[in-house]
């Protein structure tokens, strides 16, 4: 399985920005199908973005309405998380996930790896 490792969380403010980075073992990337998940305290682990390995995206609108975006380097085999205009809301704890290769699903049950996540705190 593939041994991912989020990084790039922190304790912001509102407005600011965050990058988060995955990274995956060796042409994971290059193969399987990358999310995002974050998971806020009491509440479900809620899909955020996903990209596939022939770069296809797709995002939960309602949640980040635009504000973030997925992105991939296959010859570092890193995915990263651009997240701008932060807002309290967004705190939460987040999570890469890898799926098998396909087209990039919002289904929290089709990825079976996933990393230990990291915090995400934005206070007003």
């Amino acid at each position: 399985q593939a041994q991912l490792v989020e990084s790039g969380g922190g304790s912001v403010q509102t407005g600011d920005s965050l990058m988060l980075s995955c990274a995956a073992p060796p042409r994971a990337v290059m193969w399987y199908t990358m999310g995002w998940f974050r998971q806020a305290p009491g509440k479900e682990r809620e899909f955020i973005a996903a990209i596939s390995r022939i770069g296809t995206s797709t995002y939960n609108v309602e949640a980040v309405k635009g504000r973030f975006a997925i992105s991939r380097d296959s010859a570092k085999s890193m995915v990263y998380l651009r997240m701008n205009s932060l807002t309290p809301e967004d705190t939460a704890v987040y999570f890469c996930a890898a799926a098998q290769p396909g087209s990039p699903s919002r289904e929290r049950t089709s990825y079976d790896n996933w990393g230990q996540g990291t915090q995400v705190t934005v206070s007003s």
